[in-house]
């Protein structure tokens, strides 16, 4: 287990990172909870999650280019019906699967690709998302969940990080997201080459790591 630090630790560390990218930094921006204060959700929680998110990604990718929606949904339904994961959808993947959504719910969907790049992450089977200045690797995130032929075969591959580790990266994107945050209020600051939309939707799925909220799109996101 990694050594247990304080939130002012960590805020430290992730400052000093920041900087030395020439990322604007608020270094009085408050601390995030350590880990005697916040749980992780349980591995199964988690791996249920990013299955039932990559699959309605999909499904979401497949309506935004304007492709068959009953075929796309008949197959996406079938895969969430393999992995047993058709209780793990959120609303808006809900709407998604029951033809009552608008456009804008299937863009939101697409985007969150990002977000379950940090389950991914946290399960150990992404190597490093320090550094959210690009979209994740699409091909990788589909044969994650692809590769395997049961939901018992993927969450066998998964090795959970230690909380230390989450929060050190939960730290890191709070302050990330700060950043681009400030940037649409005054141009001028400097975010280097992050992504502010890969900003937003990986810290998304980091904080729904450690809160009791079920539906991710109910956190919210101040900075």
């Amino acid at each position: 287990m990694k050594k247990l630090k304080s939130g002012m630790e960590r805020r430290a560390e992730s400052n000093e990172k920041i900087k030395q990218l020439g990322i604007a930094c608020f270094e009085e921006l408050p601390f995030i909870e350590d880990s005697t204060q916040v749980s992780l959700k349980s591995i199964d929680d988690i791996c249920k999650r990013a299955i039932a998110c990559l699959l309605s990604t999909q499904l979401a990718y497949d309506i935004t280019q304007d492709n068959d929606y009953e075929e796309s949904k008949e197959l996406f339904s079938s895969l969430l019906k393999k992995y047993r994961v058709e209780n793990s959808l959120n609303e808006k993947e809900q709407k998604l699967f029951s033809n009552k959504y608008q456009k804008q719910d299937a863009i939101d969907v697409v985007w969150t690709y990002e977000a379950y790049w940090s389950l991914v992450w946290a399960l150990g089977l992404v190597e490093n998302i320090t550094y959210p200045f690009d979209i994740c690797d699409l091909e990788k995130a589909i044969r994650i969940v692809g590769d395997t032929d049961t939901y018992e075969e993927f969450k066998q591959q998964c090795h959970m990080r230690d909380i230390e580790e989450i929060l050190d990266m939960l730290d890191l994107y709070y302050r990330y997201d700060w950043a681009v945050t400030e940037k649409r209020i005054n141009p001028d600051t400097n975010i280097g080459l992050l992504n502010p939309d890969v900003v937003v939707e990986r810290r998304r799925g980091l904080e729904w790591l450690i809160c009791d909220t079920k539906d991710w799109n109910d956190i919210s996101l101040d900075t």
